[in-house]
C-alpha cells in the first residue's frame, strides 16, 4: 500500500494528468510511530481546474449562484419540520382521544420496535451518500403526520359524500376502502411528500437510492402512526392477546410493507431526475406511483382471497415473502450501481489530477473506505474527522458531476463543484496538519 501524504505534489503536475499510483512526492510515510500505513495515497490536486481534462458537458452560462440558494433547503427543512410537528401533535391528540391515554402510550412504545428495525435498514442503505438530516426528519414527519392526516380527511370526506348520495342508507364497503381507497389515497399522499423533498432538496436528490431513502422514510413514519392505531384497536377489542397477534402480523411479519410500496415511487422519481427530458421523467414517476398503488392494493386485497389463519400464512409465504426478497435484491443492485457511478465520476477527476488511482479505489469501495477509516483512527485528534469529511466531499463531488452530465441544472452544479473542490483541498490540508502534528 502507498503512504498517506496529503501534502504531496501530484505526479501529474500542472499538466493536469492523473497522479501516479504510489507514494506521493517526498516519500513521507504515514506510518509514523504507530506503524499504521494508509490504505491509499492521498495527494494534493493538480493546480489545473478539472474541467479542462473532464469529458465534455453541456455548455452552461457563467453566472453566480444567488447567496440565499445555499441555505434555502435548510430554512425550508426547519420550517417544514416545525409545521409538521404541529400536525403530528394534532394526529397524536386524535389517537389519544380515540384510544385513550393508557392504550396510546402502550401501543406507541410497541410501535417503536418495527420502526427501529425499518430506520436501521434505511440507515444502512443510506450509508454511501447520506441524505441531510433536515430532509430525513421532514420525510419522517410527512409520513407520520401529513400523510396520515390526508388519509383520515379523505376517508371522512368519502364516507360523508357516499352517505349523502345514498340518503344515509349505504356506506362504502370494507373491500373498497382497503383495496381501492387506501392504496390510492395513502400512496398519493406519501408521493406528494417525495415531490416536495425533490423541490426543496433538489441538490441532494441525485438518483434512485436517494428516492428510495426518502420514500422509505416517509413510509416508516406513516407505518409508525398506523401501527399505533391498529395496535390500539386490537388492545381495546381483544386485550393483550389481540395486541400480541397484531404485533406479530404487522411488526414482525410485515414491517417493511409500506416501505416497499412507497419506495417504488421514490426510486422512480430518482430515475426520473436523471433524465434530461422532463416529460419522460414525469412518465417514469407516474409508473412508479402506479406500481406502488398496485402493490399496496395487492397486499391489502390478498387477505380477501384466503380463508382462515392457515390460508393467510400460505399466501404470506407464496406472495409476500417473494416480494420482499425481490425488493432486497433490487436494493443491493441499486447500491452497487451507486458505487460504480462514484468510481466512474471520480476517475474523470483523477484524469485531471485531483485524485490518484489509489484514492479512487479507496473512495469507491466499501472495503477501501473501512480501511481508510480504521487507519485514520490511529491518527492524532482530528484525523478521523478529516478522513470522513474527505470521503463525504469526494462522494458528493461524484454525484454533482453526474448532475452536470445529465444537464439537470445550468448553474448550480458548477458552483457546487467548485465549492466541493475547495472543501477537498481543506480536507487534505487538515489531514496534512494532523500528520505533521504526529511528527511524520
Amino acid at each position: 500500500m502507498s503512504a498517506f501524504d496529503p501534502s504531496g505534489v501530484p505526479t501529474g503536475g500542472a499538466s493536469g494528468g492523473a497522479p501516479a499510483d504510489g507514494a506521493p512526492a517526498g516519500g513521507a510515510s504515514a506510518g509514523g510511530a504507530s506503524g499504521a500505513s494508509a490504505p491509499a495515497a492521498v495527494q494534493s490536486p493538480a493546480p489545473q481546474a478539472p474541467a479542462a481534462a473532464l469529458p465534455a458537458t453541456p455548455m452552461m452560462p457563467v453566472a453566480t449562484r444567488p447567496r440565499g440558494a445555499s441555505t434555502s433547503s435548510l430554512v425550508f427543512g426547519i420550517i417544514g419540520i416545525l409545521v409538521l410537528g404541529f400536525v403530528f401533535l394534532a394526529v397524536i391528540a386524535y389517537l389519544v382521544l380515540g384510544l385513550g391515554p393508557v392504550a396510546f402510550v402502550i401501543c406507541a412504545i410497541v410501535a417503536l420496535v418495527p420502526l427501529a428495525v425499518v430506520i436501521t435498514a434505511i440507515t444502512l442503505i443510506d450509508r454511501w451518500e447520506p441524505e441531510p438530516r433536515p430532509a430525513l426528519w421532514f420525510a419522517f414527519l410527512w409520513g407520520a403526520a401529513a400523510s396520515v392526516a390526508i388519509a383520515l380527511i379523505a376517508d371522512f370526506s368519502i364516507q360523508l359524500i357516499v352517505y349523502a348520495a345514498s340518503d344515509g342508507l349505504n356506506t362504502t364497503s370494507e373491500l373498497w376502502g382497503s383495496v381501492i381507497q387506501a392504496p390510492v389515497v395513502e400512496e398519493g399522499a406519501k408521493a406528494a411528500g417525495i415531490l416536495i423533498l425533490l423541490l426543496f432538496f433538489r441538490k441532494q436528490f441525485d438518483g434512485p437510492v436517494d428516492g428510495l431513502v426518502y420514500g422509505a422514510t416517509i413510509a416508516a413514519g406513516f407505518a409508525f402512526t398506523e401501527n399505533i392505531l391498529y395496535f390500539g384497536q386490537s388492545l381495546i377489542e381483544s386485550g393483550g392477546i389481540g395486541l400480541g397477534f397484531t404485533f406479530v402480523l404487522r411488526g414482525i411479519m410485515s414491517p417493511f410493507a409500506h416501505v416497499m410500496f412507497t419506495a417504488c415511487t421514490g426510486v422512480a422519481l430518482g430515475f426520473a431526475v436523471r433524465r434530461r427530458n422532463w416529460l419522460a421523467g414525469a412518465g417514469i414517476f407516474v409508473l412508479g406511483l402506479l406500481l406502488a398503488i398496485g402493490l399496496h392494493a395487492l397486499w391489502n386485497g390478498s387477505t380477501y382471497l384466503v380463508e382462515g389463519l392457515g390460508g393467510f400464512f400460505l399466501l404470506y409465504l407464496v406472495v409476500q415473502v417473494p416480494l420482499f426478497a425481490l425488493a432486497v435484491v433490487f436494493v443491493v443492485l441499486l447500491r452497487r450501481a451507486e458505487t460504480r457511478l462514484t468510481r466512474a465520476r471520480l476517475q474523470e477527476y483523477a484524469a485531471a489530477g485531483w485524485f490518484s488511482p489509489a484514492e479512487v479505489d479507496m473512495l469507491s469501495t466499501g472495503t477501501g473506505r473501512r480501511q481508510a477509516k480504521t487507519w485514520a483512527r490511529t491518527l492524532p485528534p482530528g484525523g478521523s474527522a478529516a478522513m470522513k469529511s474527505f470521503m463525504k466531499h469526494a462522494t458528493r463531488l461524484a454525484f454533482v458531476r453526474q448532475r452536470m452530465l445529465v444537464g439537470r441544472s445550468a448553474i448550480g452544479p458548477r458552483h457546487d463543484e467548485a465549492q466541493l473542490l475547495d472543501e477537498l483541498l481543506a480536507d487534505r490540508a487538515a489531514l496534512g496538519a494532523v500528520l505533521q502534528a504526529r511528527g511524520v
